[in-house]
């Protein structure tokens, strides 16, 4: 096997999805209106400051308008918001049709129901490949042990056997 075999796109994403992620989305008031994007490349960065990472797709057609706000939202989804999932990462739908969503007072808008939330700024953009990095600071939070998490592994959502 060549190292070129080893490293084509599919089965790059086929190993990649062996590695089980949380399911965020990110989101924001933008000239008025909900504006937002599903990822599963969040990660906690630093606990001082308080700091978190995404990344996003130099594709993406919702990163550049959401990219504009001041605040984002970041839901991290629970096992009972797959279908949100899946309608924050379709393409030509209204994404916010029929799901409860709240914004907070700088316009970060956070999903109702989700295990956790951040209300973060964009601290820095840093170009790694076919994506950004999105170093995001953490302005407030909070959690609901309560909820149980939405999961995304081998390219499936799932949530945790209890």
């Amino acid at each position: 096997m060549t190292m070129q075999s080893a490293l084509e796109p599919l089965r790059l994403r086929r190993v990649f999805g062996s590695f089980p992620t949380g399911v965020t989305v990110v989101a924001a008031l933008v000239d008025g209106k909900p504006t937002g994007l599903a990822a599963n490349s969040f990660v906690s960065v630093s606990l001082d400051p308080p700091m978190v990472s995404l990344c996003v797709a130099h594709t993406s057609t919702t990163w550049p308008t959401l990219r504009r706000a001041g605040r984002l939202g970041v839901s991290v989804l629970g096992a009972h918001q797959e279908q949100a999932g899946r309608q924050l990462s379709a393409r030509d739908v209204d994404r916010f049709a029929a799901l409860d969503w709240r914004t907070s007072p700088d316009g970060a808008v956070l999903l109702e129901g989700s295990s956790a939330w951040l209300d973060c700024s964009i601290e820095r953009e840093i170009p790694a490949g076919d994506h950004d990095i999105i170093l995001l600071r953490v302005h407030d939070l909070d959690a609901d042990e309560s909820v149980q998490p939405l999961v995304f592994h081998g390219s499936t959502y799932r949530s945790l056997a209890l």
